[in-house]
């Protein structure tokens, strides 16, 4: 892949490529905008040094392609007059940005945002910052620059065809206070004040942008706004939203969103699981203080200071085995993956911290086979993960950026297990093995390449977690720290106290106020499978 909205960077078959001066960095830049088209030396050498370039012009780039060549190998081919950079659409950001502008405007609005986030997150900073006083790329980056500007307005577009009115209100104000001279952005703040119930701020906004208009341009906003603003005073019902497919679960929250990411193999579901059972079978063979704050990191850690890590791991062994029955969260997830194999897209990556193999049962009975990959938490590779085939065979990912293995998920589904799990002697369960867990590296350091950029590029569905689960600290301590999450996701969590609103708010993530059956239910029913598919 090589990256040029934003500074440059190269990686070609999971190696980083070191481009080291302007001048490389500004050929290789030129060769891309012209990808897979030869560029002759002449235009080259006028491109790179000017009017009046050296008597060693063409030396000099001679030497650059060279260097070039040593980095990145056949990519760069000797052509006359000149030379061609060849390489694939998708392995450079700016055109697979254009290619996924291009797919959206072919949709209808849910997959139309799915696809315009996808491609307004492979920016990193300004289009071909490296370059950015090269005469030859000025307008390659304006052209990029207002693309993106353009993807961000059409993504609005399709989020307000979806009704997500009053939430868009913000990110409108700091757009318009950014470009007030975008006409559509003034006439999409207007329309989402309008839709949030707020008429008077809606007509206000049109007074601001026609000031800005005759302020910087001395020109009266055109016809499209001045008809926008009649129809908001005269309150016309075509204002309203446009109808969307009514796939809201109990307590409203739009499931169009997640069955479209879902349908096209770009959730990562997180699957907890609720220990209070566990923790009370704890308490009760350890002889926990009555009175003492009682979760499950706190009973294991009393429990193996008094007893022993031995007969601590034995009862959650014991436990495991007494409770491992799929429930329908479990049934649901592995109903889906032929659904998805039919639609040709990935099989799905799961997360889950749960202590039982409830999951890969649900996947067993399905006759599905799934890849495991399991943190493990004692013994000498502590701290790695492992990979368990659908053989039962298992290697341990001792060098994670260049593991593959088996690992893929065209091929099959993978989980991921955060806390362990292999043998309950491995797991993540006392406070101790929580605060060691959290001081490491983030996890798409330790696990697979090919699953850590699956985690980096999808959107996630959390399903029951609350903020007194040291589980969720994990995940999310591990996965991203303090940062938003990257893609838009969402939680489903039945009562959710302030805290948790406060938590999934931060983290700009959507909360779903209902019960995980429930949930579970709409979406079964949603993607075409049988209610008993999920029960």
């Amino acid at each position: 892949m090589i990256r040029i909205l934003g500074p440059l960077e190269v990686e070609l078959d999971g190696r980083v490529c070191t481009i080291p001066g302007p001048r490389q960095r500004a050929l290789l830049i030129e060769l891309l905008l012209h990808a897979n088209e030869v560029v002759s030396t002449d235009r080259l050498v006028h491109e790179l040094w000017g009017g009046d370039p050296p008597r060693t012009a063409t030396t000099s780039l001679h030497n650059a392609i060279s260097q070039l060549r040593r980095e990145l190998g056949d990519a760069v081919v000797t052509h006359p007059p000149g030379y061609l950079l060849r390489i694939a659409r998708s392995e450079v950001d700016a055109f697979r940005f254009e290619d996924l502008l291009d797919e959206a405007r072919r949709q209808e609005p849910a997959l139309r945002a799915e696809l315009l986030r996808e491609g307004l997150a492979l920016w990193r900073g300004e289009a071909l910052l490296d370059v950015a006083y090269e005469t030859f790329a000025s307008s390659a980056a304006a052209r990029l620059e207002e693309l993106r500007a353009v993807a961000e307005e059409e993504l609005i577009d399709a989020e307000l065809a979806l009704g997500h009115d009053e939430s868009l209100v913000p990110r409108l104000e700091a757009l318009v206070a950014q470009s007030p001279l975008r006409e559509r952005l003034w006439g999409q703040l207007m329309l989402a004040l309008y839709r949030a119930g707020r008429q008077a701020d809606a007509s206000h906004a049109y007074q601001r942008a026609r000031r800005a208009l005759v302020e910087e341009l001395g020109i009266e906003p055109g016809p499209a706004l001045k008809q926008l603003h009649g129809a908001i005073i005269r309150q016309e019902p075509e204002l309203a939203v446009a109808s969307v497919p009514a796939l809201a679960s109990a307590d409203g929250a739009d499931l169009a969103d997640v069955v479209t990411a879902l349908l096209g193999g770009r959730v990562v579901p997180v699957l907890g699981e609720d220990a209070d059972a566990l923790t009370a079978r704890l308490v009760d063979r350890f002889h926990y203080p009555a009175g003492e704050p009682a979760g499950i990191e706190r009973v294991s850690q009393f429990a193996a200071a008094t007893r022993g890590y031995g007969p601590l791991h034995d009862e959650v062994r014991d436990w495991v085995l007494e409770a491992d029955e799929p429930n329908a969260v479990h049934r649901f997830f592995a109903s889906l993956a032929p659904v998805l194999r039919e639609r040709g897209v990935p099989h799905e990556l799961l997360v889950t911290t749960s202590y039982g193999h409830a999951l890969e049962r649900a996947f067993q009975e399905a006759g599905e086979e799934i890849d495991v990959v399991s943190y493990i938490a004692f013994g000498r590779d502590r701290g790695k993960f492992v990979h368990i085939g659908p053989d039962g065979s298992t290697v341990v990912v001792e060098a994670p950026n260049v593991y593959a293995g088996e690992l893929s998920l065209e091929r099959r589904t993978i989980v991921l297990r955060l806390r362990g799990g292999v043998d309950p002697s491995g797991v993540v369960v006392t406070e101790d093995d929580y605060i060691d867990y959290l001081r490491r590296a983030d996890v798409s350091a330790t696990v697979p390449v090919g699953v850590a950029a699956t985690l980096r590029r999808s959107h996630y569905l959390f399903l029951g977690y609350t903020v007194r689960d040291w589980a969720l600290r994990l995940v999310l301590g591990r996965m991203w720290g303090d940062e938003p999450v990257a893609y838009r996701s969402w939680a489903v969590q039945p009562k959710p106290g302030p805290a948790e609103r406060e938590l999934w708010r931060r983290l700009d993530v959507d909360l779903a106020e209902t019960e995980l059956e429930t949930y579970v239910g709409a979406l079964a029913d949603a993607v075409g499978l049988p209610l008993g598919a999920a029960t």
